[in-house]
Order: structure tokens, then C-alpha cells, then sequence
């Protein structure tokens, strides 16, 4: 406990640290919450999981005083983000109590309104932050701590100009934190227009490399949800991640393993916050240990455990990549990527592989795998013979005793075939190839169906 001691943080604060077991600081603790106590603005490059939360969190409880209205804002940019910080403060907070109020859409606004009546510390997404000045629910007159948390993914998700609206409803005389897992020109950019003399910060990833392993498998398209599912069932494994790039291939993963006896929870931006909160509540009590999830739904969620990411689908961008692989191997645990790559996927990876020359991402054969009959198919539209259209139902489970019902992980034939020719990304060290010769395995008909 001396090396937190020796760091400013109250002992107040330091009892709640040592009842959870933290034996040492992190590198951006350790780096930013001196800085922060002497009520200089930050600018940290600190990942999701790295321990920033008490980083800013230190600095908020100790310098907010009960009955002085809202005194530190800090915004996000998604609502499991705002409650996960919320829940933390709440916590660390536990020997100096604080009102403490995680504000964000899709839910009622009225308990909201009510709750920030009597709190000193908000956490919100920009959204529903402006939706409550708008009303006039909301006073930020006395905020002295602004933090920009995830703030890369609030520009990605175009967040910037509400950020702006909420900021100018701030004091001038404030202090601001800025966190993101990446500073890039527009983040720096960004700095100047809203810090003053910042101290710049950076951490270390939190992902130890050595312990991190990282492969590949390069299938055909029909074969991609069969491998999915041999694999979640023959590695060993204690929590997955499966990243899907769209809220359909979610559904589609997820209710196919779940119809095939294998616990999976989906999560996306398409769902209420309600269902949100129980999908994560279920995932967290490790009543199912997969979670089939988009980048955006599972952007700054700390999930700790996670020994295994699959990348169903390769992210469209380079650096999503890194958040998603960056969910394992901290700590010191061990962690493995599992990266399924179909024709559709060669671009993707392509970059991925260009933007990180230093990956090790090794290529592994493809075992010999039963394909799968699909029990869960996406709504489809259709025409009958007369050209009027027909739906079949979101959700259409088919019955194995319907055998013209079923749809097969492939078009006929039974096992894969190693003989078909697949594409070399350059063995272990993964090296670029451009798109130009990157062999598409047949045909790149992106009207059929995706397995």
C-alpha cells in the first residue's frame, strides 16, 4: 500500500483499494494521479482495463464536496461505459460518500432529473447530457473536473461536436483530463482547442506481448461459423470475446450457438439498455462464458478473465484491431486471438497486417471439421411465384425433422478439404501483400449467405 500512499490518494480511498486486493499501482496511475492532484490537465494515451478510472477518480472524490451541486462531469462514449465508471466511482468512494449519477439514453429521463438534483459526480454520454440542458435539468456552472474518457471512440462516432456544446456550457476555470487509447493528430488537435498547458502521458499497453498469441485460419466463406464452433469447443477457454463487425452477424452468431447447446450472449447497439444490463449481468456471473459482440457495444467495457478473442469478422479499421486483442493477456495472464478469415476478410486483415509489421500472427491449418446445419437464419425477403413478397420471420428456427428446412453450413458436401487452394498472408510474421494479389478462393458474391 505505500507505493499508492506515496501517490497522494486519500486514506479514505487507500482502505477501499486495499479491501479489493490491488497490490500496486498501474503505470498510468502511477504516471497521472500525481499530476492530476496538483490540478494540472491531462492528456493520457491509457487503454480500456489499464486502471484509469481510479487514475481520474482519485483527483474527483477528493476534491468534491457534498451539497455544492454538480462538480465533475465526465463523459463517454457509451452507456455500459458510463455505468461501469459510475459503479467504480461508487466504490472507491465507499469511506467518503458521494452522489454519484451514470446519465445516458435510452432509458426514462425523469430518475435522472431527479438524481441530478442532489449529485456532486455525473457520468453520461454526450447525447443525453444535451438533451437534459436543453430542458433545463441540468446546471454545469460549478463543475470543476471535466474528463474525455475513450475520447479516440468519441470522435470515430462523431461525438466531437456535442462535446464541444457541452464543454462551452462548462467554467473556463477547470480542469480537464483527456483519456484515449490512441493520440493520434485529431485527439492532439483536439487538446489545444480544450486543455490548458496539458501534461502529456503516456502508458505502456496493458497487454503483455509474450504472453499474447496470436493466429490465423484461412477458410472458405461456408466453412467460417462450422470452424467457430469446433473451436469454441475445443480450445480451452474461460471467457470469449466474439467480434462481429455488424449487429447481424451478431444475432446470426450468437442465436446459432446458442441453439446448438454452446451458452453465448449477444450484445449490440441495437438492444435497449435494459437488455444491455442483463446481458452483461448475465456474461459477468459466468452463466455464459461467450459474448458475441460489435466493436461499438463493447468499446471500454473492463471484462476481466477474458482468455480468448475471435474475430468472426476482421475489423474495417486497423486500430480496432488493437482494442479488441488489447481485452486479453493483461496482466500477466495468458490470452490467444483467433482470427477466422474468409475472402471477405483479405482486405481487412491485409491492413491489419501492414498497420503492425511487428505482429506475430501465425497461420494455422484448418482441421478436418463437420459442417454445421444452421438452426437460426436472419429475416430474408422473398418473392413467390406471383412477385409479391414474403418475409420469413427474424429469429426462424428450423427443426432438424424439416429436412427442406435446413440450411447447411455449406452447399453439399460434408467435410472441408485442405486441398482447395487458400490464401498465404507470408506465414508466422504475416507480411504485406497488396490487394492486388490477394487470392479471393472463389467466388466474391456478397449477396451469398455468410457462415
Amino acid at each position: 500500500m505505500d507505493k499508492f500512499r506515496k501517490l497522494g490518494i486519500s486514506e479514505q480511498i487507500l482502505k477501499v483499494i486495499e479491501e479489493e486486493g490491488f497490490e500496486e499501482p498501474t503505470e498510468i496511475q502511477e504516471k497521472s494521479i500525481p499530476v492530476t492532484l496538483e490540478g494540472k490537465d491531462v492528456i493520457a494515451g491509457a487503454s480500456t482495463g489499464s486502471g484509469k478510472t481510479l487514475a481520474f477518480g482519485t483527483r474527483i472524490i477528493q476534491n468534491s464536496k457534498k451539497d455544492f451541486g454538480i462538480q465533475a462531469l465526465i463523459l463517454t462514449p457509451t452507456r455500459e461505459l458510463a455505468e461501469q465508471i459510475a459503479r467504480a466511482l461508487i466504490k472507491f468512494s465507499r469511506y467518503d460518500k458521494k452522489h454519484i449519477i451514470a446519465v445516458y439514453g435510452g432509458v426514462s429521463m425523469m430518475p435522472q432529473i431527479e438524481g441530478l438534483e442532489r449529485a456532486e459526480i455525473v457520468v453520461a454520454t454526450p447525447g443525453r447530457i444535451l438533451d437534459h440542458l436543453q430542458r433545463g435539468t441540468i446546471n454545469l456552472k460549478h463543475v470543476k473536473i471535466l474528463v474525455l474518457d475513450e475520447a479516440d471512440r468519441m470522435l470515430d462516432m462523431g461525438f466531437i461536436e456535442d462535446v464541444g456544446k457541452i464543454i462551452s456550457q462548462c467554467p473556463r476555470d477547470r480542469q480537464t483530463l483527456l483519456y484515449s487509447a490512441t493520440i493520434s493528430n485529431d485527439i492532439a488537435q483536439l487538446a489545444k482547442r480544450w486543455l490548458k498547458q496539458p501534461v502529456e502521458i503516456s502508458a505502456e499497453p496493458f497487454v503483455d506481448p509474450e504472453k499474447l498469441g496470436q493466429v490465423y485460419y484461412d477458410v472458405p466463406d461456408s466453412l467460417k461459423f462450422s470452424l467457430l464452433k469446433h473451436l469454441l469447443e475445443n480450445e480451452k477457454s474461460k471467457l470469449v470475446m466474439v467480434f462481429c463487425n455488424t449487429r447481424t452477424n451478431v444475432d446470426f452468431v450468437a442465436n446459432n450457438l446458442r441453439a446448438m447447446g454452446v451458452e453465448a450472449s449477444p450484445i449490440h447497439g441495437g438492444f435497449s439498455q435494459s437488455k444491455r444490463n442483463n446481458v452483461m449481468e448475465h456474461f459477468n456471473s459466468s452463466k455464459s462464458h461467450v459474448l458475441v459482440c460489435t466493436d461499438v457495444a463493447a468499446r471500454g467495457l473492463d471484462i476481466k478473465g477474458v482468455t480468448h478473442i475471435y474475430n468472426y469478422d476482421l475489423p474495417a479499421e486497423a486500430k480496432e484491431y488493437i482494442h479488441r486483442i488489447g481485452r486479453t493477456a493483461r496482466a500477466g495472464e495468458e490470452g490467444k486471438v483467433i482470427n477466422i478469415v474468409t475472402s471477405r476478410d483479405y482486405d481487412n486483415f491485409s491492413d491489419v497486417l501492414r498497420h503492425n509489421p511487428n505482429f506475430k500472427i501465425i497461420r494455422e491449418e484448418t482441421p478436418f471439421i463437420k459442417r454445421v446445419e444452421l438452426k437460426w437464419m436472419k429475416e430474408r425477403r422473398s418473392r413467390d411465384n406471383k412477385g409479391n413478397r414474403n418475409f420469413r420471420g427474424r429469429g426462424n428456427y428450423h427443426s432438424s425433422s424439416h429436412s427442406r428446412g435446413q440450411r447447411r453450413d455449406s452447399r453439399e458436401s460434408n467435410d472441408y478439404s485442405n486441398s482447395c487452394q487458400r490464401r498465404d498472408f507470408g506465414g508466422s510474421r504475416g507480411n504485406r501483400r497488396t490487394r492486388d494479389n490477394v487470392h479471393k478462393g472463389g467466388s466474391n458474391n456478397y449477396g451469398s449467405r455468410r457462415y
